[in-house]
């Protein structure tokens, strides 16, 4: 569990991180530099969630490299789907991150959204739908590891 207060927004009580995979965490099917360990360095403080539709077919490699099993969307409604997989989790305990437009409903329904910069763009719903930016994912889940970091962000 990662815990923190944001004064002006109240008290974080984190237990599952949900994150989308391509564009956030891979580029083109690939898994980007850094996101292995980043991820397994979290394992022991938050439950980690991989949502995917799969758009490059190469999610059974990913999964092999983070020892984890995502979770498919199918086609259609696919921002839904991802809402209400937060929402499932209990969303006061979900923070989420994403990128792209099937991503915006997932940060919204999540205690805290953070929006990933990313090579294949960022959809513009998910930046405003996002509580937080961050530069790349490293930065992103570094932010869990130091969440004064959210803090000082997002302190009103």
């Amino acid at each position: 569990m990662v815990k923190f207060i944001i004064p002006g927004r109240g008290s974080y009580e984190l237990e599952h991180l949900v994150m989308d995979v391509n564009g956030t965490l891979a580029v083109d099917g690939q898994l980007m530099d850094g996101v292995a360990g980043k991820i397994a360095s979290l394992r022991d403080k938050l439950t980690i969630h991989l949502l995917t539709a799969d758009t490059h077919g190469k999610q059974a490699a990913i999964d092999q490299q983070l020892g984890l099993t995502a979770a498919r969307i199918m086609p259609g409604g696919e921002s839904l789907q991802k809402a209400e997989y937060v929402r499932g989790l209990g969303s006061e305990k979900v923070a989420a991150i994403g990128q792209g437009a099937n991503d915006a409903q997932m940060l919204e329904a999540a205690h805290l959204g953070i929006c990933v910069m990313s090579v294949e763009g960022v959809a513009k719903e998910t930046l405003f739908a996002a509580d937080l930016i961050a530069p790349d994912i490293l930065s992103a889940l570094e932010l869990f590891e130091n969440p004064l970091r959210i803090v000082a962000s997002l302190r009103r």
